[in-house]
């Protein structure tokens, strides 16, 4: 009889550790997660990297990007974000501060003339009030490659905004 209840014992022990295991195998284990981390730039240009992390845990990744700020969470992706204190690579590559039609000022990725992407608008100009080489500057594309030199930019132009009149209430 004592045999029995042993038997009988060392099974159930046995199915415990047989049903458990499974759980415990699959909690050590680590689900491969995609991350995105997205980079928001002075300028306004967002960048996405995608990145396949089958070998970090989802609280290594959220230890990791701590100071990112978390936009989405799923069981198997996180998505990320930061803002970067520069203008983008694009801008610093190939931008151009200059108007696009009526009279906006906008940054472009290319000469305004020959470039139809538009990075950032900002305000209409006062075309009247700019002296005439500056009025010509804008119209080629004024060179930007560096935040100071964005930020000088919209800062000058700033003071030709187009003012728009308030309504009147009769």
């Amino acid at each position: 009889m004592k045999k029995v209840i042993h038997q009988a014992a060392f099974l159930m022990l046995v199915s415990i550790v047989l049903c458990i295991m499974p759980y415990r195998a699959d909690a050590n284990e680590k689900e491969p997660m995609t991350l995105f981390l997205e980079c928001v730039y002075v300028d306004g240009v967002v960048s996405q990297e995608m990145i396949k992390s089958p070998s970090m845990t989802k609280k290594q990744l959220m230890k990791k990007y701590k100071n990112w700020r978390l936009l989405k969470e799923t069981d198997q992706e996180l998505v990320f974000r930061t803002s970067i204190d520069d203008i983008s690579p694009i801008l610093k590559e190939n931008g151009y501060v200059g108007l696009s039609v009526n009279g906006i000022l906008s940054v472009f990725e290319g000469k305004p003339a020959s470039s139809q992407h538009i990075i950032q608008s900002f305000f209409q100009i006062d075309i009247k009030r700019l002296e005439s080489y500056q009025h010509e500057q804008l119209k080629k594309g004024i060179r930007v490659q560096s935040k100071d030199e964005y930020l000088s930019l919209i800062n000058f132009y700033k003071i030709y905004q187009l003012q728009q009149r308030p309504l009147s209430i009769k």
